[in-house]
């Protein structure tokens, strides 16, 4: 049971330990070369917690009943099927299997609130641009009037890329197709739903440093992506000049359930796109996705060993 308690713990030292790996993380500078990577990392560290957590109350829980984890877990199930319940059990190891049914819970009920929250916030975004803005046929977008340069996305099954009337008059045509591009690159990558999670995981424990890190940072890696597939597609200099020029705080119709084009770390991503780039290591991006794989592994090998062995002594 060692073993497996230790499988499981290990996994939560990145989310605790007063968030020193997430600030580490946060300010390491290979994670603006890499922001796919650096997220994949952040991903690993919220998922191996929440699954490290529940996987200790799983294993403490059923140490009564036999020597090794997945056989105490099949043996729990057992019991439940014939009507045993939880014999064998005494109240430090009830109160271990409360706990990881409690966290359950307690995360399932976050992300579902979150989820709610943003398609609702979404479909509301939706009304109200079809009402007030009109089609532009030429550049498949909606153009808000008003003189103020605005550029959002409102992700889902019906995107909607919103403009102003003032972007239209303040960019020229590359940057103005610059600005789509990363727009685009939010709807059809769904960076909503990648987010998603840690707003849930920062309103579940908002104590926690390392929720609160991950929701500021994420957001800014989420733009990163975006701004390279519009690089990719028009080059630096369109898209630095209109971040720079769209600089502006994004406020009124960029509201929750939007991904706004200036309205997150606008600094960092213009030096970003300005520095010149060098050639990017091949072993930093795949120390990242090692890393977050070894992160994952013992906590998913905790929750999965049990089933193997349900499934096995079933055949």
């Amino acid at each position: 049971m060692i073993v497996w308690l230790i499988a499981a713990a290990t996994a939560l030292v990145p989310l605790l330990g007063g968030g020193w790996v997430a600030k580490r993380l946060a300010g390491a500078d290979w994670t603006h070369r890499c922001p796919r990577a650096a997220l994949v990392m952040w991903q690993a560290i919220g998922l191996a917690g929440g699954t490290g957590a529940i996987g200790i109350g799983l294993v403490a829980a059923v140490a009564p009943l036999a020597a090794v984890f997945p056989h105490g877990a099949h043996t729990l199930v057992r019991q439940l099927f014939d009507g045993r319940g939880l014999a064998g059990l005494g109240p430090a190891h009830i109160a271990a299997l409360v706990w990881s049914a409690g966290l359950i819970g307690w995360l399932s009920l976050h992300t579902v609130r979150i989820a709610v929250r943003t398609v609702r916030a979404q479909s509301r975004q939706r009304l109200l641009v079809d009402v007030a803005a009109d089609p532009c046929v030429i550049h498949d977008v909606y153009v808000l009037p008003g003189a103020r340069p605005v550029a959002y996305c409102i992700p889902g099954r019906r995107a909607r890329i919103v403009l102003s009337t003032g972007t239209l008059e303040l960019l020229g045509a590359e940057e103005l197709e610059a600005v789509l591009s990363h727009e685009r690159a939010h709807a059809t990558g769904r960076h909503d739903l990648l987010l998603l999670p840690f707003l849930a995981l920062a309103h579940a424990f908002p104590w926690l440093p390392t929720a609160t890190t991950a929701r500021r940072v994420v957001p800014v890696l989420l733009e990163m992506l975006a701004d390279d597939r519009a690089r990719r597609a028009h080059g630096e200099l369109p898209l630095a000049r209109a971040l720079v020029r769209m600089a502006a705080p994004m406020t009124g119709p960029t509201a929750a359930g939007s991904l706004a084009l200036a309205d997150a770390a606008v600094v960092d991503r213009v030096e970003r796109l300005l520095k010149e780039r060098q050639p990017q290591p091949c072993w930093v991006p795949a120390a990242a996705y090692c890393t977050a794989g070894l992160l994952l592994s013992g906590p998913l090998a905790v929750l999965i060993a049990p089933v193997l062995c349900i499934t096995i002594w079933r055949i």
